[in-house]
């Protein structure tokens, strides 16, 4: 089975929840685990920027990898996110990470250092070389203040063996379009926007790994079901019911947004680590009521 058919579909980029004294909370890590799997995605992310993985020491990062191959016990698949700015030093996680469950690495583009299209490539294809498992690139430039362009994203994918996909989440659909139109027939194209995925699908792409996942797992895997499907009709209505979901989820930064919707749904504390910090009372009582009236009880706190 290709990774194309493997990593198809609904992908959940995972939290990571933190004790009030600001450790990993791994019963909590497992509670969420679980119900993004019976809610119904197709694979999990652990690692990525919406696990705060900047603030995560290399220790703990291994730790979660670790208790997140044996939580999810073969239940779906595994991604792994390893990204950064020092090419030296992410070549040195993929050499030591624990990455011998994991079907494949998402690497976030260098973020802050502004590098070339030709630096991109050449990072890109650096981490190609040293990693034991498949690369998807991770394109999101507004965390990171530079787009991977889409003649450098076509690039590597041609050239690249082990450069399997991407997560593009640049927002452009013009872009977009471009990489879907001149991508080879086995690379990945999943969407990094969940307030884009049903457009972005109905372009060409292939699902998207997603932030509401962690929360509303049910719904949105079923939109993007209907998407894939092109049940169009269907998955507008489902999208529909959730475009305030979206909006109040990243109406701060994330992942301060799901944080504050899992914690009112009983599934973790609403503890970020710094620079972070919980959303506001405001959006936080806007999402409180979102809650009460759109999720179905067996979905509401515990």
């Amino acid at each position: 089975m290709s990774l194309l058919s493997e990593l198809s579909g609904t992908g959940v980029a995972l939290i990571t929840p933190f004790k009030s004294n600001l450790e990993v909370d791994y019963p909590a890590l497992g509670r969420v685990i679980d119900l993004v799997i019976e809610g119904g995605v197709d694979y999990v992310v652990t690692l990525g920027t919406t696990g705060e993985s900047p603030t995560l020491t290399k220790d703990e990062k291994k730790a979660i990898i670790k208790y997140t191959y044996d939580h999810v016990n073969g239940r779906v698949p595994v991604v792994v996110g390893i990204g950064g700015n020092n090419t030296a030093d992410l070549i040195k996680d993929l050499e030591t990470f624990p990455l011998d469950k994991a079907i494949a690495v998402l690497s976030a583009s260098p973020y802050y250092s502004k590098p070339s299209q030709e630096g991109l490539y050449a990072h890109y294809q650096a981490l190609a070389k040293a990693s034991p498992r498949p690369i998807l690139l991770y394109n999101v430039p507004g965390r990171t203040g530079r787009n991977v362009n889409a003649l450098t994203i076509i690039r590597l994918a041609n050239e690249v063996p082990n450069i399997v996909g991407i997560k593009e989440a640049g927002g452009d659909m013009t872009q977009c379009m471009s990489i879907l139109k001149d991508r080879p027939d086995d690379f990945l194209i999943v969407s990094g926007d969940d307030a884009l995925t049903l457009p972005q699908i109905a372009c060409g792409m292939d699902g998207v790994i997603s932030v509401i996942a962690n929360c509303m797992p049910a719904r949105f895997t079923d939109m993007v079901m209907l998407s894939l499907q092109e049940k169009f009709k269907e998955a507008k209505a489902l999208n529909d019911s959730m475009i305030e979901a979206y909006e109040l989820l990243f109406a701060e930064n994330n992942p301060a947004g799901v944080k504050a919707f899992l914690a009112q749904m009983g599934y973790i504390d609403n503890v970020l680590r710094l620079p972070l910090v919980p959303l506001s009372d405001g959006i936080a009582v806007k999402m409180k009521n979102y809650i009460n009236r759109e999720m179905k009880p067996s979905l509401q706190a515990r």
